[in-house]
């Protein structure tokens, strides 16, 4: 509780309330009330008002001072920017001066070159076109470093000087005679973990070159191995030329593509990977020729030897159980009966068991022979819907997307007609020495009947 004295009367505070400290103009709390007047409370405030007023007109002088020193600062700035912009305009009119002198002095350089001004420029055609062939000849990894004097002749702006012309006329005589060449030098070779190893390369002109009996690639400057070597009798014309010495002349091959023929051997598939191509129907066209061929040989060699066997029984008289006939003529021997319908219903029955084992197998191989083609032309039509899939989804911009079920559409109609052709002709062969066989059997048969039939009148 405050209590408050006016008009001379004391003013006292409560516990906790607030105090005037007249020393430093500053209100502070404390534990018990202190008594002020209020005049002194007028007087702080005034003292407070004057100091806030010093304070305040101190930072007007301060702040109108600073906008004084930035206007002099602006006006600096604006007057070295009219400075420059004069520059400016200055050079720009010496810069138009000077291109119109470049070009009075083009038109007297023009005047005075006459002639020799297309002959300057077609000698920097000549270096550029002659340079973009050394960049592609395999010569320039034995002559490394002649590209930088026709670069420099190419793109020069000035009059090509009598060195350059004769640079340019040696290395064009040279890159000629050195076409017509088979030279064996060292130069840096890429194998095939990216490292380069000095190898003795064998040079046949500009088409083709090897190392250790195998073919060269120019990528960039340097030469590697191609990532799939040509057939054995290319690459072995490769060896016989890099053996060969003196005067001796050797078969070898050469690429007249420059390099094209030998990189689409990296891209041709080989065996293996066009019957990947077939897929599933590919495969199991090949499991069936597999059993077919291999059944039908079976068939044809045992036949074979069945035949010459029974051709051999026919010149004996004694029966063997090892050949057909043998086994008809002793179940011949093993009837006692005169009755010759007798006999022939005994030799029939001996051949009819002898039949089936000759023609054993032959049904396989034939029905396998007409699948074969069928599997193919599924393989045809499942390749086909999947070409059609792909260009539903991805149209027909990108040839290899659809390249994969053309792949497999032909693939598999190959290898059932590799499948068949086979097959038949195995069926045919076989089933010709079966029947060569039965017929023997049933003429050796004949013979037979008719000679109980003779005996027994």
């Amino acid at each position: 509780m405050n209590v408050f004295k006016l008009a001379g009367l004391s003013l006292v505070a409560g516990v906790a309330a607030m105090s005037v400290d007249f020393s430093n103009g500053d209100l502070t709390t404390g534990a018990y009330a202190q008594a002020v007047t209020l005049d002194q409370v007028l007087q702080a405030v005034r003292r407070e008002r004057t100091e806030v007023s010093a304070e305040n007109q101190e930072r007007e002088r301060q702040f109108l001072a600073q906008r004084n020193q930035q206007q002099s600062a602006l006006n600096q700035v604006k007057a070295e920017v009219a400075r420059e912009e004069a520059e400016s305009t200055r050079l720009e009119g010496i810069v138009e001066a000077n291109q119109e002198e470049i070009a009075k002095l083009d038109a007297q350089l023009a005047d005075k070159q006459g002639e020799f001004q297309e002959l300057f420029g077609a000698a920097r055609s000549a270096a550029a076109d002659l340079n973009k062939q050394l960049e592609l000849s395999i010569i320039s990894t034995q002559f490394p470093g002649r590209g930088e004097t026709l670069n420099e002749l190419a793109t020069t702006e000035k009059l090509p000087s009598e060195d350059q012309l004769r640079d340019l006329w040696e290395i064009m005589i040279q890159q000629i005679s050195e076409q017509s060449k088979t030279v064996t030098y060292t130069t840096d070779v890429v194998q095939a973990n990216g490292e380069k190893t000095q190898e003795a390369v064998t040079r046949i002109g500009p088409y083709v070159a090897f190392a250790n009996g195998k073919y060269l690639e120019l990528r960039g400057d340097n030469l590697q191995f191609l990532a799939r070597q040509p057939a054995g009798d290319i690459t072995g014309a490769a060896s016989r030329v890099a053996s060969a010495s003196g005067d001796n002349w050797v078969r070898g091959a050469i690429d007249p593509s420059l390099g094209t023929l030998l990189s689409l051997v990296v891209e041709t598939p080989t065996v293996v990977e066009r019957i990947n191509q077939g897929r599933f129907i590919g495969k199991v066209i090949l499991v069936a020729a597999a059993l077919g061929v291999v059944l039908g040989i079976y068939k044809w060699v045992t036949l074979t030897m069945t035949a010459g066997a029974v051709r051999s029984q026919v010149r004996r008289k004694k029966p063997s159980k090892a050949n057909p006939l043998g086994r008809v003529m002793l179940a011949y021997e093993a009837t006692s009966s005169n009755n010759v319908e007798t006999v022939a219903l005994k030799l029939d029955d001996a051949i009819l068991k002898e039949v089936p084992k000759l023609e054993g197998g032959l049904n396989l191989i034939k029905v396998l022979a007409a699948v074969a083609p069928l599997l193919g032309l599924l393989g045809t039509v499942i390749g086909m819907i999947n070409t059609f899939q792909a260009i539903t989804l991805f149209g027909t911009g990108d040839p290899q997307i659809m390249a994969s079920g053309i792949s497999e559409a032909l693939v598999t109609t190959v290898l059932g007609l590799i499948a068949a052709i086979p097959l038949l002709l195995l069926h045919a062969f076989a089933s010709g020495a079966s029947k060569r066989v039965s017929q023997i059997l049933e003429e050796q048969a004949a013979g037979i009947i008719a000679e109980h039939a003779e005996g027994g009148r």
